[in-house]
């Protein structure tokens, strides 16, 4: 029996449907699988979530994201379409350093704050074409890399908020949250 990880539910998806989840729907909390093969499909949705990605003034966005409890992301750290970026089953083998600096998230609109993150890390993932490549980033790049990852492993901004930065934002959750139960109910 072939392994195909998540590529089957890739497969079943409706590109044009695609949108930005927002917090707090659950599908954003969940643990990604392994993409089991890069192929058509897999380079279809990397496409459609750059042109979401841009579209909406980000710089990275995972899979779940967008519904998809796939093992991959996209990332254009100076916000450059011709400098994307794609991690295909990606993981840190290598982390040093601290920053702290302002962090926001494509499902958590017009909601930063200040986080702690590792200020260098190395990352080993696969490319569009099914190689293995690993990169080193600092600063903005590793912050997004780390970020996105998160992502991946069903961590969102709102587990990584200090009681304070909750506290400062706890009307935008709560108007988050009630966009998403009336969107659930109508």
């Amino acid at each position: 029996m072939r392994q195909t990880g998540a590529n089957d539910k890739i497969r079943q998806v409706d590109l044009r449907a695609l949108e930005i989840l927002l917090y707090p729907d659950p599908r954003l909390q969940v643990a990604c699988t392994p993409v089991g093969e890069v192929d058509g499909s897999v380079r279809a949705l990397v496409g459609r979530m750059l042109e979401l990605m841009f579209a909406h003034r980000g710089v990275g966005l995972a899979a779940p994201q967008v519904g998809v409890a796939a093992r991959l992301f996209v990332a254009s750290p100076g916000f450059d379409p011709e400098d994307c970026r794609v991690f295909i089953n990606p993981r840190i083998v290598a982390a040093s350093g601290v920053q702290e600096g302002d962090e926001g998230c494509l499902s958590f609109p017009e909601i930063s704050c200040k986080l702690k993150r590792s200020a260098r890390v190395t990352i080993e993932a696969l490319d569009l074409a099914g190689r293995t490549f690993s990169q080193e980033a600092e600063e903005l790049a590793a912050r997004i890399y780390q970020h996105e990852i998160d992502h991946l492993d069903g961590r969102l901004l709102v587990d990584r908020m200090g009681s304070m930065a909750r506290l400062a934002h706890r009307r935008a959750l709560r108007d988050l949250q009630q966009r998403f139960e009336k969107a659930r109910t109508t």
